[in-house]
């Protein structure tokens, strides 16, 4: 047994090997972009996971990204990868617990990147540090973009770097993210075309059972392409013949009106009455093109009496009611002899849900999904079964695909018998060329051009306060979400004002619900027609939006419900049921998730990144700007050793350590600080919470003569610098902004 197939084994705590794409995978010292076609069922998280930590954990291999950015398509995915990595890292006593203050060195974080303050700590003030950063296309595309959704538009540029820079990104389930795929793509280009400037790489791996290298093809990515499907990592086509891969699934079709929901639930009964348990349970796996046909499909099986072992799955869900899931039925573990039980879901159990059902009844899907939901039947071994139902190949019935991929994948479907592995690569590898290209159609709706990332480097916010939508290089059409969290809100006296959530209340991850922004838009301000418009909230619908400027929460309008938003809601208004999801017909009021208590600290870097007058990082012990300074650059001087950061750039972060504060010592910044008994000086950089004023702050000199809301002290550190610098070299000119 070589070095790598012991640590495999170590992660995984199984006696099973490595499969040989897994070894050949590790097998490189140097890691670059690549391909990574692996058929469903393989392995694909652990092999990858054991690569990467491979070189950059276990032999401390500089040449890897201290990064690992997996990027997934759906949430639902997110929360099982982040426990699988945990899991391994866990198993080779490397796991590093969030809250771990001392003995970091050498440990792993694994991070959840969905939104909400509750970080138990924050990786980014790390970046010396080895980290895995698990979190759907939404959450990391946003960042690559320098508008982080959930995040305080303060952290924006940290957080664009950390993952522009040292980081490999793993773009996990290639098939179901739309645009975000060729966004990934363009990103990748820009990065290769400015390698020579960078300190450390950025790499992408694209990985998918139904991967096609003509994907990635673009103008600006046609130079780079060659090296980047060039030996591309798959299975051998011995392989494919035995194990899992040989385990024929037999298919059947069947047609069934889109309107016909007890129909199809009878289908779906009947099926599972005739399934055996192999050893794995009796799990019938019943997959909907949408959330609403599921919902319709999980009520008529109740109502032709089926109500236990009945579950139903769909991206709708806050992660507090998802979090049993995983234990319950979305595992290996669940999967065991005994078992009685039927799985309705949508598209969120595609990828990355390792569990084995002896049956799976689909809805008819582009041929690329189908090929991920046979993946999950028959999964551990045994015999499997499918159903393909065709429920209409019209434009309303083909919903949300297009039509047009649903007629070619039918075509695919009536000439086959069986859907196993190594059957579908054996049908796969006897298609031409354009037989393929229709099988795996693939033309994004937008391309991210090398000028409009360029732009995004400007993160200010217009004179509405709005930012540049960057949503259509995320997921196209309307297809995007915003996240939305229900609170208890007093209701306030008659003909006052309603009262608004407290400014620092923020919410925690487990209670956002995420929600498509155009069906928020209606549930909170009802349906708008041509000629009626709607541009507020319905009578009796409470909600209100986080306005960075003003440092609170502003009532929400239609034209504020944007992508990536957080929407707060009152309880009362109901729009969530916790067996059934996001339900905007219900009007019971919404049980209220407890938030978890956050150390001060992380309160603070919260706070201080979610206003644009946010001070919370300067309440502290009473220290001069001098004083601070040194701190700073003792920091710097210690990442920059572990990171064996160049000298010239270590020249410049010291500078400008010893600088960024600098302009604290303006007199509207220092008349801020009122507290009896301040030290009688004018350089202070932090001061007890109490010194200061309450948000939003007016700055104001100590006199009251010289007012300046919105002051950023880091602004006048830089005018600072500026008249330094003016003053000393005749060629740079005076800026009018230093008067």
């Amino acid at each position: 047994m070589n070095e790598f197939d012991s640590w495999f084994l170590s992660l995984t705590g199984t006696a099973a090997p490595p499969h040989e794409w897994q070894r050949a995978l590790a097998a490189s010292a140097i890691a670059r972009n690549r391909l990574i076609r692996i058929p469903t069922g393989m392995g694909k998280t652990l092999g990858v996971f054991a690569a990467w930590s491979w070189h950059r954990v276990h032999l401390q291999n500089d040449a890897w990204p201290r990064r690992l950015v997996w990027c997934l398509p759906m949430r639902v995915l997110v929360e099982q990868t982040e426990q699988v990595i945990s899991e391994a890292l866990d198993r080779v006593g490397l796991l590093r617990a969030e809250t771990q203050e001392s003995g970091r060195a050498g440990k792993v974080g694994v991070h959840l990147l969905m939104g909400g303050a509750d970080h138990g700590d924050d990786w980014s003030l790390f970046p010396e540090e080895c980290a895995v950063l698990v979190g759907t296309q939404d959450m990391l595309l946003s960042r690559a973009l320098n508008r982080g959704y959930g995040s305080g538009r303060a952290q924006w540029p940290r957080e664009f770097g950390l993952f522009s820079h040292d980081s490999l990104w793993v773009m996990d389930e290639v098939q179901l993210m739309d645009v975000g795929l060729a966004t990934s793509a363009q990103l990748q280009a820009f990065h290769d075309d400015d390698r020579t400037k960078g300190f450390r790489p950025r790499l992408t791996w694209w990985m998918s059972a139904t991967l096609q290298p003509r994907w990635l093809e673009s103008v600006d990515t046609r130079d780079h392409l060659p090296e980047w499907v060039s030996d591309a990592c798959a299975m051998p086509a011995d392989s494919l013949r035995t194990g899992i891969a040989g385990i024929p699934k037999r298919l059947a079709k069947a047609q069934i009106p889109p309107n016909a929901a007890a129909d199809f639930a009878k289908r779906v009964l009947d099926e599972h009455v005739e399934l055996a348990d192999e050893g794995f349970g009796r799990i019938t796996l019943v997959v909907c093109n949408t959330v609403q046909r599921a919902c319709e499909t999980f009520d008529a099986i109740q109502t032709l009496g089926r109500a236990d072992g009945l579950e139903l799955v769909h991206g709708r869900f806050r992660p507090h009611e998802r979090a049993d899931w995983r234990h319950r039925f979305l595992s290996r573990e669940a999967c065991v002899a005994g078992v009685d039980r039927i799985i309705v879901a949508t598209q969120v159990v595609e990828a990355g849900v390792d569990i084995s059902a002896g049956c799976v009844v689909t809805d008819l899907a582009p041929w690329p999904s189908l090929v991920q939901r046979f993946g999950r039947c028959a999964r551990y071994g045994g015999t499997g079964h499918v159903v393909v139902v065709d429920r209409g190949r019209d434009e309303s019935g083909s919903l949300p695909y297009e039509a047009i991929a649903l007629e070619g994948a039918w075509r695919v479907v009536v000439q086959l018998d069986d859907v196993g592995i190594h059957r579908l690569e054996t049908f796969e590898n006897g298609l031409s060329r354009d037989e393929q290209d229709r099988l795996y159609p693939y033309s994004p709706a937008h391309l991210l051009l090398r000028r409009e990332l360029d732009e995004l480097f400007d993160t200010t916010a217009d004179l509405t306060g709005a930012d540049l939508d960057i949503g259509r290089f995320i997921r196209s059409g309307d297809d995007r979400d915003l996240q939305v969290f229900w609170l208890d809100v007093e209701k306030g006296k008659k003909g006052a004002r309603p009262p608004a959530p407290l400014k620092e209340r923020l919410p925690r991850r487990d209670e956002l619900c995420p929600v498509q922004f155009l069906r928020a838009r209606d549930w909170l301000c009802g349906k708008e027609t041509k000629d009626q418009r709607k541009p507020r909230l319905r009578t009796g619908m409470r909600a209100w939006i986080w306005d960075f400027i003003d440092g609170d929460w502003v009532v929400a309008e239609r034209n504020l419900i944007t992508p990536g938003r957080i929407v707060c809601v009152t309880a009362d208004s109901g729009g969530y049921r916790p067996a059934r999801g996001f339900d905007p017909d219900s009007n019971e009021p919404v049980s209220v998730v407890p938030p978890p208590a956050l150390p001060t600290s992380v309160e603070r870097q919260i706070q201080a990144d979610q206003s644009n007058d946010g001070e919370d990082l300067s309440a502290s012990e009473w220290k001069t700007i001098a004083c601070h300074a040194s701190e700073v650059v003792e920091t710097i001087k210690d990442i920059a050793t572990r990171i064996d950061l160049q000298d010239d750039i270590q020249r410049v972060l010291l500078l400008a350590a010893r600088w960024h504060d600098v302009g604290k010592a303006h007199p509207a910044f220092q008349g801020a600080i009122r507290l009896e008994g301040r030290p009688d000086r004018n350089d202070l950089a932090k001061a007890p919470a109490r010194a200061w004023p309450p948000r939003p702050k007016t700055y104001r000199t100590a006199d009251d003569r010289d007012i300046r809301p919105g002051l950023r002290h880091e602004l006048a550190s830089a005018l600072a610098m500026f008249a330094v610098l003016s003053g000393t070299n005749p060629g740079i000119p005076p800026s009018s902004a230093l008067g």
